[in-house]
């Protein structure tokens, strides 16, 4: 499994009448939390789309737990279970920093397409990725 953790910090944009975090923000978190862990195990977005591949997300998810609020730190724990063959799931639970109460929890689904949008296998070099960070946790 491969797990990362990225701390954000509440703000005033992300926080909707009610003094709450906006439902949608979460899937932004993800984002962000998703391209620092593939970053710092060596996937850039930008050397996959360099090399013929692009990763979009064909499924998301979120259940709302609890709603984050103004100036809350939080940490987006996202791990990958399984190295992925066609399709990479990634998984996303997002607690307040300093209770460690939970958030929220959610996934997203990517394909592997080409630049073209068109499917195809997960490339070689993307499992191999996943699969020597696997070994090292």
């Amino acid at each position: 499994m491969i797990q990362y953790d990225h701390h954000i910090k509440i703000y005033y944009k992300d926080i909707d009448q009610m003094g709450i975090v906006y439902y949608s923000r979460y899937f932004e978190f993800f984002e962000i939390a998703r391209t620092d862990m593939l970053s710092s195990i060596g996937l850039d977005y930008v050397k996959v789309e360099e090399n013929g591949a692009m990763l979009p997300v064909i499924e998301a998810h979120a259940e709302y737990k609890k709603g984050a609020k103004f100036s809350q730190d939080i940490i987006v724990k996202t791990s990958i279970q399984d190295v992925p063959k066609v399709k990479l799931k990634i998984d996303y639970t997002i607690c307040n920093k300093e209770s460690d109460e939970i958030l929220v929890q959610g996934y997203t689904i990517h394909a592997s397409t080409t630049l073209k949008g068109k499917p195809i296998r997960m490339p070689k070099y993307i499992r191999t990725i996943f699969q020597e960070n696997m070994e090292k946790a």
